[in-house]
Order: C-alpha cells, then structure tokens, then sequence
C-alpha cells in the first residue's frame, strides 16, 4: 500500500516558486503540476502498484493539500522541529476568527484531475482533524468561537473530503496521523507536543470514522511516520510504546506504520500483534508495516522486504498484515532531498523502492501461503 507523496520534480518545485513570486499564473501551475501527477501515476503503475496516487503534486504541502479557508494568520505553532534543525510552522486562527472553519479546497478536487491519468485504482491521502486542531491557540479562545465548535467544524469538513474521495472514484482514503508520535514527544522548543494531547486527538479522529459505515470503514485507513522531510525526521526517539495502543482505539480499517527504519523492529510487530483489533466497532483491522524507507536513498532488495513481513508475521496474523513505505516520499513540495542529491534522482529511487516492495510482498506471500 502506497502512502502517498513522491518528490516534486525540479521543474514543478520551480514552478510553485515561479507562481509564489508572481512570474507564473494560476493555469501556468496547474499545467505543471497535471504533466507532474500525470508522470508519477504512471511512475507507480511501472513499479507494479495496484493502487496508485498522484504523488500529491498537486498539493504544496499536507497541510497546504486542503487548501485552508481565509481567515488565518501565517505565524502559528510550529508543527515540528526535525532533528537537522530545520522546522515547519503552522499557520494560525485569527484572535477575531469567526466560525465556521472550512477547506477552501478539499483532496478529493485534486483526486477528480488526476484520476483521468491513471488505468489503476487510486487512493487519497486526506488531513487529519488532529493536525488541523493545532490551528486554535494552544491555551487561548478566541471570542466568539469555541475550540468546541471548532471541533465540530474540523469533523464535519474531515467527512466531507473522505466522501468526497470515495464518490470520486477512490478505493481507498488514509488520514494523515503524523502527529501522532510527535505528540508525545515533550520538546520544550514546542509546547504542544508537551501538552498531553494524543487523547485528544485519538477521539477527534474517532468522532470521523464514527460517522461512517463499517463496510467503508475497512477502507479508511491512519498513516504514522516519525515525520519525512527533507531527509529528516521529527520524533524518531519517541517510543512506540506511547503511541501504538491508543493508536489502534482509532475504529480505522488499516494502518500505514513506519518501521523500516525502526532500530528493534522485532519489538514494535510484537507490539502490534497485541495492540491490533480484529474487531473495531465492526472492522478487522490491518496493518500495512513500512518496510522501505523514503529517508535513505538505498535501494531495499525484495529479499529484505520478503524477510521483513514472514518475521513481522511471526507476531501479527497473516491475514491483519501488509506492506507500505514509511512515510510519503516527500510531503512538502519544496523538498531538494539532500541525502539523494536531487528530487529528480529520488524519484527514480522512490520507484526502484516501490518495485521493490511490491515484489518482495509477493514473495512473502508465498512463503505464508496467502
């Protein structure tokens, strides 16, 4: 299972830079970013993935891929501080917002360009309600606009985007959770991640999935990852332990799990095989472990990955388990990958990676007899 992002390539990474300074026009953009999504469809359909994603080209960031409404202001919490020091901030409610909160665009728009391109099944990657929660002030309310209603307006737009995906033609969504292990993180250089919120954001995630049948269910899934940018990471050293029972209350049918690049991944199956439900309010769960990692730019042998899955298969059912990459090749559209060089090469070795993937899973299929 893809998770979702490649590399922009140079010439769309300029061309968001063009746009952003004024030398590029809106329709200018999206030609780019249509020749983008169009190259990365077929990028993944060579690498013999059955379902495939625009590589979210057309999206400037995860947070930015929902197009948030006006009335936000730039300066906001930061979201993480990565370990090479470099950070992404939030943006921010503004002290006089007024409700309600809504997407100025949603995912599943950018799904309706791009599927035309694609002759597989396609998956959308949605934002979560537990990312978006960081917008409102993290002790403050704002006059006039609860962080209660602010809840209910997140749910209501998180829905309205996954509906939107599966009525345009998505076989699967996944909610974006990378703050889920940042949550627990306790950096003082960010005081949320102190500020004992991943329960918070569990029954926020929860109250979405709540509001759909459990035959759709099975195909809304929760992606984690220690964060991916720019050949970094954000909360690596934060145990897994603080993150994967609550995790798994989430009534998700699949999730997306880094661990490729985990040091004692023989733990974290362990972990995952008592952790994970065979029934969650009516839907067996899976869980897709990483098994390729986006940050290094080696190339995983199927071997590798085939061994991978029959050791994780010694902890989770065969039948809760698949494979996915860590994280999203690169979810921010300015992104040099610097440990590849360029974003160029490492979109050759993303799909070496996929490849990779795909036929090492095959393998291990075999060796399990699925």
């Amino acid at each position: 299972m893809i998770v979702g992002s490649l590399p922009r390539p140079t010439y769309l990474q300029e061309a968001f830079a063009a746009h952003d300074a004024g030398k590029l026009d809106k329709a200018g953009l999206v030609a780019v970013q249509d020749r983008a999504a169009q190259e990365s469809i077929v990028l993944m359909e060579e690498a013999g993935q059955r379902i495939v994603t625009d590589g979210e080209q057309r999206a400037s960031s995860t947070l930015a891929g929902t197009g948030l409404m006006n009335g936000l202001v730039p300066a906001g919490q930061y979201f993480a501080i990565f370990d090479d020091n470099h950070h992404r901030q939030l943006p921010g409610l503004a002290p006089n917002f007024k409700g309600p909160f809504k997407y100025r665009t949603y995912a599943y728009e950018y799904l309706k360009l791009s599927k035309p391109h694609a002759t597989h099944a396609m998956k959308c990657a949605v934002i979560a309600p537990s990312m978006l929660y960081l917008l409102y002030p993290l002790a403050e309310a704002i006059p006039g606009y609860s962080r209660e209603q602010f809840c209910d307006d997140l749910v209501n737009e998180c829905e309205k985007d996954i509906r939107g995906c599966f009525a345009v033609g998505a076989q699967r969504v996944s909610i974006d959770f990378t703050e889920g292990r940042l949550a627990t993180k306790e950096d003082p250089r960010n005081p949320w991640t102190g500020a004992k919120l991943l329960d918070t954001f569990i029954k926020l995630n929860n109250r979405v999935l709540a509001r759909f049948a459990k035959e759709v269910r099975v195909n809304i899934g929760i992606h984690t990852c220690p964060g991916g940018d720019c050949d970094s990471v954000h909360s690596a050293e934060v145990p897994y332990t603080n993150l994967l029972g609550p995790m798994f209350q989430m009534n998700a049918g699949y999730f997306l799990i880094q661990l490729a690049s985990e040091e004692d991944k023989e733990k974290v199956y362990k972990e995952i095989g008592e952790k994970i439900r065979k029934d969650a309010d009516g839907v067996k769960q899976v869980a897709f472990i990483g098994v390729t990692n986006p940050l290094n730019p080696r190339v995983e042998t199927a071997t590798e990955v085939c061994d991978a899955l029959v050791c994780a298969a010694k902890y989770i059912d065969p039948t809760q388990l698949g494979s996915t990459d860590d994280c999203g090749f690169s979810p921010f559209s300015i992104d040099l990958k610097p440990k590849h060089g360029s974003p160029d090469f490492a979109r050759e070795i993303a799909q070496a990676k996929i490849r990779a993937r795909n036929e090492g899973t095959k393998m291990a299929a075999v060796k399990l007899g699925l």
